[in-house]
């Protein structure tokens, strides 16, 4: 419980640092919004079946976006170094600056949703569940992010990584078109992939439908989660002089 408190204290500077920074904003909350309107638009006012991916997407850009503005800034001009000064372990930082994405993350969350729901073809078919699985992908995506931004020192590249990063998922994930309608490569390269399980779990929790099972989405977001954390903790310490 020391190490959460302590984890939480971590997170809550960040938010109070970079919770409005212009980066954090607009690929946070603005570009997943935008997104989505586009789409809409597109399909005359409706979502249909591409709505349980865009959220997805909108919880990837948004639970990301605050690790890019963060970590990387704080490493690049040195500030990060203070925390390891701290009496806090490797894993108490790595998850203090997942839950600062991850808050963020549940705050875009609520924006896209508020616009994609109403869009969607019909209600959710598992509104607990959709709400489970926003909760855990956020958090999922959040450590991932900060698994990638503390492998990266220069600022100005921050945003070229991650959309590098991000937008062959998009295509890879399911977002757009169904697993099971993609070549069986594609398919396999799917499933190596974060985005692919969540975007699984939304569509089951609003249509009832999916490819892989909702349990195993559950269980690898979990256990990736994990990982994630385990392995920024390790990086965190492997550059320790």
């Amino acid at each position: 419980m020391e190490g959460l408190s302590r984890a939480i204290y971590i997170a809550k500077k960040d938010i109070k640092e970079y919770y409005m920074k212009p980066a954090t904003m607009s690929w946070g909350i603005i570009f997943p919004a935008s997104f989505a309107l586009a789409f809409a638009i597109k399909n005359g006012g409706r979502l249909g079946e591409l709505a349980p991916g865009l959220i997805a997407l909108a919880l990837f850009f948004g639970s990301t976006s605050m690790s890019a503005a963060s970590i990387v800034f704080e490493r690049k001009i040195g500030s990060f170094e203070r925390l390891l000064l701290f009496p806090v372990s490797y894993t108490t930082i790595a998850l203090g600056k997942t839950l600062s994405s991850f808050l963020f993350g549940v705050l875009s969350s609520v924006v896209t949703l508020a616009i994609i729901l109403p869009l969607a073809s019909s209600h959710p078919l598992h509104p607990w569940l959709l709400l489970a699985y926003v909760l855990l992908s956020t958090f999922t995506f959040s450590s991932f992010g900060v698994l990638v931004s503390y492998m990266l020192k220069d600022p100005t590249q921050t945003m070229t990584v991650f959309n590098a990063v991000r937008f062959p998922m998009i295509f890879l994930s399911g977002v757009f078109i169904p697993l099971e309608r993609t070549p069986l490569i594609a398919r396999a390269l799917s499933l190596t992939l974060p985005l692919t399980y969540s975007v699984e779990a939304m569509h089951y929790s609003l249509t009832g439908k999916f490819y892989i099972n909702p349990r195993i989405s559950l269980s690898i977001m979990m256990l990736l989660s994990l990982a994630f954390l385990l392995l920024t903790a390790y990086e965190i310490k492997r550059s320790v002089p």
